[in-house]
């Protein structure tokens, strides 16, 4: 009897920090009766007020930006775009995370022959085209910005460049889920600069028509850009937590 019992129990799995976080945002919305279009508090207020660090509560807010539940924008702050529950936010979540090997592979396979082909089929307008992407980008994150909008156009004239029409479909087939990655991935501390170099890296090889070194420039990118796994449940810098700790205490945000 005890036996079969136990059969039927399966280990509980504690949220790591950054849904505990998520969590603690959404109910903070909801006893703030905010409705879409107003904002949030300002970034390190929130931080502050939950007891975590700013990078901390950034994978929070990448997090429900992805979700569509909020929309960073620069200068302004996090705007509240929809007011889902928890328990659905918590499955989004989830199910992101499980799907984004899938999305790394689609990636590998499809951007490295891009590359490539890029590489060997790219005109003086195409070029142009990925140094304009490469400005955009430098200019936002100087700016202060996560670069998002460069990082999309320096992908699209890399796509452009190949002048492959069937591999362009699959690339935008999947644009909504690679959207999911470059918001997660730019939202990493130091992220930007690092893909910006990583672009260099790629555009310098489509420009000496090195098929080759630019394949090999786009697996290294992507690699890069894959490494978006949220903070554990250990330790937070500002909080000293333990890999033991219950959750978050109440925050009277």
């Amino acid at each position: 009897m005890e036996k079969t019992a136990r059969a039927g129990l399966e280990r509980v799995t504690r949220p790591r920090l950054y849904e505990q976080l998520v969590e603690q945002i959404l109910a903070y919305i909801e006893s703030a009766q905010l409705r879409p279009g107003d904002l949030l508090p300002a970034e390190r207020d929130l931080a502050e007020r939950l007891g975590v660090s700013r990078a901390t509560l950034a994978q929070a807010l990448v997090a429900l930006e992805v979700l569509g539940v909020i929309d960073v924008q620069h200068g302004t702050g996090a705007v509240l775009a929809r007011r889902p529950s928890v328990a659905s936010v918590v499955k989004g979540l989830r199910e992101h995370q499980s799907r984004l090997p899938e999305i790394v592979e689609a990636r590998s396979t499809l951007e490295v022959k891009l590359a490539t082909l890029a590489a060997e089929r790219r005109t003086d307008q195409d070029l142009s085209a990925i140094e304009h992407a490469l400005d955009v980008m430098a200019k936002e994150i100087d700016g202060g910005d996560r670069g998002a909008h460069g990082d999309e156009l320096f992908h699209e004239a890399i796509t452009a460049a190949a002048h492959s029409s069937v591999l362009a479909q699959l690339m935008a087939f999947i644009a909504e889920m690679i959207l999911e990655t470059r918001m997660e991935s730019l939202g990493q501390p130091g992220r930007p600069e690092q893909s910006l170099a990583s672009h260099r890296k790629i555009a310098d090889a489509v420009r000496a028509q090195d098929g080759d070194a630019a394949a090999k420039a786009m697996l290294a990118h992507i690699e890069l850009v894959s490494d978006v796994e949220p903070a554990p449940l250990a330790a937070d810098p500002l909080r000293g937590d333990n890999a033991s700790s219950s959750g978050l205490e109440s925050t009277g945000i």
